[in-house]
């Protein structure tokens, strides 16, 4: 009797995304406005943000599933500041508790990252540098560029599904 092995690839196991690092100091929600006004977009805010750590960390996402080109796109915030009540000196002669802001990252290797433009498409070197170069236009953006594959430690927060 014969064995039969099956060998997969590592390329199975890849998802082909484009990743655009986006630095600005606007609300999400102004950002979603303005990529939908100029790149064409329909990007809408999901119902649930993204969860981690049990529901203490969230980041607020929008979406558009373009179903014409059979494309997926997403806007995730990269920051997360939570505040939370710690208490004082223990040597204090008076109790009290003070509040403590703690930031936390989606993705920490890009911390001065402050938005991630997630396309679940692999574009072309030419349409990538027309899509940052329409990005870019926007005033209110400081910076955008392309983020590789490569360098993401934790591509598990890029899973939106």
């Amino acid at each position: 009797m014969a064995i039969h092995k099956l060998i997969l690839d590592d390329d199975f196991a890849e998802a082909e995304y484009t990743l655009i690092a986006i630095h600005c100091n606007i609300e999400d929600y102004r950002l979603a406005y303005l990529l939908n006004k100029h790149l064409g977009l329909s990007l809408t805010r999901k119902k649930s943000d993204l969860k981690f750590n049990k529901g203490t960390i969230t980041y607020p996402i929008y979406n558009w599933d373009d179903e014409k080109q059979q494309v997926s796109w997403h806007l995730v915030s990269n920051i997360c500041k939570t505040e939370t009540d710690q208490d004082a000196d223990i040597n204090s002669l008076f109790d009290y508790t003070q509040k403590v802001v703690k930031t936390t990252f989606l993705l920490p290797e890009h911390k001065s990252v402050n938005y991630f433009l997630k396309i679940d498409f692999e574009f072309s070197s030419n349409k990538q540098k027309l899509l940052l170069n329409n990005i870019l236009k926007i005033s209110q953006i400081a910076t955008a560029y392309s983020v590789s594959a490569s360098q993401i430690k934790t591509k598990e927060h890029l899973i939106f599904s």
